[in-house]
């Protein structure tokens, strides 16, 4: 059950700050700080105590929950990073909506821990789905601004997009094995394997903006600075590494890690090429992210997912406060322009904060940034030697984005108004966070790394001097690459070709011209075949549907409604006739009787002639009458 609440916590913390808590900032930083230090420990408890969960539907279908020592990880890692980014969000992102933006990124962190504990890929799915939703209402949390929403909806499909192929493994999976735990993964072979490992890949490149999906990151930049910190170091997006090095071992040898490694190495390179052509501060983050990921991918498709998930515990420690930084120097500049921030004579303790963090992300040793790209270096090296090469090619790139970020964006630049600058409390969680990622310099320490990897179920990978040599000595290059970029080519990426280049390389356009116009051609072409030839015996039903009654309407009113018009002309006749009988019958009977009556007294006024001897007459007669009568009768 505590495993459970780990997840049920944030979420159902997170809607009712939303409905409880006032848009105050400081309060809002304590409800969330405390909820998130409640569930670091609860994360902690669980992980330590090896706790599991399951929920049964029926006999095959069920949600189960439990550890590895992988997740164990993530499961602390992922609320340890949200608490200071979370608090950071809290006082100092806009409002209005600020408690809702705050309940989102606790529900997102919810959804995130589902996934880490997720023993099932029923358990992932729903996770899966969770962090989609917040994403989506996350990034567009500036609904007011069309372009926000338009990004929102823009992150949200293409990661949908790629959500297809965990629904695919999915159900391949259970179709075949008839269980959906990681488990029976490796009972899969043949095109079941090759369908469900696909599925898996696609969804997980797809989270983490590899390519081809890489350019839906920087869409998600339109998210305030806090909420991109967020997604870039332990949730959304370290989701898709996270899957690969989940589901490797059990994948080991049926060519899900070379084709992981395909896709991390390009990424990485195009990343990194991007990232240093980028003036946009925020998305050389976000590229920079997708060649990290990229580089972690590599890690689990050689066989060391440790060593992936180390550089991710690295890259969130680094990434989340470089993030924090760019959103207090968009603040205090007003722009995310490279070449006009310039920030390090203004705020030094900012530039200060950023510095460590800038450091790892060039792999700049004893960073402990620096000790995990060195052994994916290693890693690489025992799965091929040009594999290593360019992995080391990848850190040079490193070396030279983040350099030109850290040179230009906290470098020497024009004073600011000091109602402009940051509280402490604003640069609180930005120091927190650095001090965290100077800590993983220990890992240098082989007692420590060695220990840590067998803890992890893995083993550090055993490099060679010449890699570690050249590896350093391309990091030094990039650095000072980097330095001379910053120097003599501070716009670079804010204009020309190089602007058209920063975007991805172009891919975006690419996508658009050869794959998004092409469908919607195509559809636009299907749809008139759809109405012209596929809806022509549909529509020939309906017509002749509708004739039908019309003809019979037509028999209607000529047979039934003429039946009916002659027998009403009939009865209305007959009833004209009974109507004159009638008057005569009504009005001559008694008009008859009158004349008779009327007769009978004339008649009767006739004897009444006034003379007795008449009256006598007619007595005796009457007399003789009666005698008569009563003769005949006898």
């Amino acid at each position: 059950m505590m495993l459970a609440l780990v997840a049920a916590l944030p979420v159902l913390s997170g809607f009712a700050l939303v409905l409880a808590v006032p848009e105050r900032s400081r309060a809002l930083a304590a409800a969330a700080g405390l909820v998130l230090a409640l569930v670091v420990a609860l994360a902690a408890a669980v992980a330590i105590a090896d706790a599991r969960l399951a929920i049964v539907w029926t006999g095959a279908l069920g949600l189960h929950a439990g550890l590895t020592p992988l997740s164990a990880v993530m499961l602390v890692l992922v609320p340890l990073v949200a608490l200071p980014v979370t608090v950071h969000a809290a006082l100092n992102e806009e409002e209005p909506a600020l408690a809702r933006l705050v309940g989102l990124m606790l529900v997102f962190v919810g959804g995130m821990e589902l996934v880490v504990m997720a023993d099932d890929l029923l358990t992932l799915l729903i996770g899966w789905e969770v962090i989609g939703a917040a994403s989506w209402a996350l990034v567009a949390h500036r609904w007011r601004d069309s372009h926000a929403v338009s990004s929102g909806a823009w992150a949200f499909l293409v990661t949908r997009t790629g959500d297809v192929g965990l629904f695919l493994a999915v159900m391949v999976l259970f179709a075949a094995t008839g269980s959906l735990g990681f488990e029976a993964l490796g009972e899969l072979a043949g095109w079941p394997l090759a369908l469900a490992a696909s599925g898996l890949l696609v969804s997980a490149a797809a989270k983490a903006g590899q390519v081809p999906f890489s350019p839906w990151l920087f869409r998600a930049m339109d998210a305030p600075a806090s909420v991109s910190a967020l997604l870039h170091a332990a949730t959304l997006v370290a989701a898709g590494a996270y899957l690969v090095a989940r589901v490797e071992p059990h994948l080991a040898g049926t060519g899900f890690g070379d084709v992981a490694i395909a896709v991390g190495l390009v990424t990485a390179i195009a990343g990194g090429v991007v990232a240093m052509l980028q003036n946009h501060v925020k998305k050389l983050l976000a590229a920079s992210t997708s060649a990290q990921l990229g580089l972690m991918f590599v890690a689990a498709g050689a066989g060391y997912p440790a060593v992936a998930i180390l550089h991710l515990v690295a890259h969130a420690l680094y990434k989340a406060p470089l993030f924090l930084a760019a959103g207090l120097a968009h603040e205090i500049r007003g722009t995310y322009a490279l070449h006009r921030l310039g920030l390090g004579r203004s705020t030094p303790l900012l530039a200060l904060a950023a510095l460590a963090p800038a450091l790892a992300l060039a792999g700049v040793p004893p960073l402990g940034g620096a000790w995990t790209k060195e052994e994916i270096v290693s890693a690489a090296g025992h799965a091929s030697l040009w594999l290593s090469l360019l992995v080391t090619l990848a850190g040079g790139l490193s070396a030279a984005y983040a350099t030109r970020y850290q040179r230009l964006a906290f470098g020497r630049g024009a004073e600011t108004p000091r109602d402009r600058l940051p509280s402490v409390a604003a640069l609180a969680p930005i120091l927190a966070l650095s001090a965290a990622s100077l800590g993983l310099a220990v890992l240098w320490l082989p007692a420590v790394s060695e220990r840590v990897a067998r803890w992890l179920g893995g083993e550090v990978p055993a490099g060679t001097v010449l890699e570690l040599v050249l590896s350093l000595a391309l990091v030094a290059v990039g650095i000072v690459f980097g330095l001379a970029l910053a120097a003599r080519a501070p716009r670079l990426g804010a204009e020309g070709r190089s602007a058209a280049f920063s975007d991805w390389l172009g891919l975006p356009w690419l996508l658009e011209h050869a794959i998004a116009r092409p469908v919607q051609g195509l559809a636009h072409h299907l749809g008139r075949i759809d109405d012209r030839a596929l809806d022509a015996l549909p529509r020939a039903v309906r017509d002749a549907s509708a004739a039908v009654p019309q003809r019979l309407a037509a028999v209607d009113n000529a047979v039934v409604d003429g039946g009916v018009r002659l027998a009403a002309a009939l009865w209305r006749w007959l009833a004209r006739v009974l109507d004159r009988f009638g008057e005569l019958g009504a009005e001559g009977l008694p008009s008859g009787s009158a004349f008779l009556v009327g007769l009978a007294g004339a008649e009767a006024r006739r004897v009444q002639t006034g003379f007795s001897h008449h009256y006598y007459v007619i007595l005796v007669a009457g007399l003789l009458a009666a005698v008569a009568v009563l003769a005949i009768g006898a």
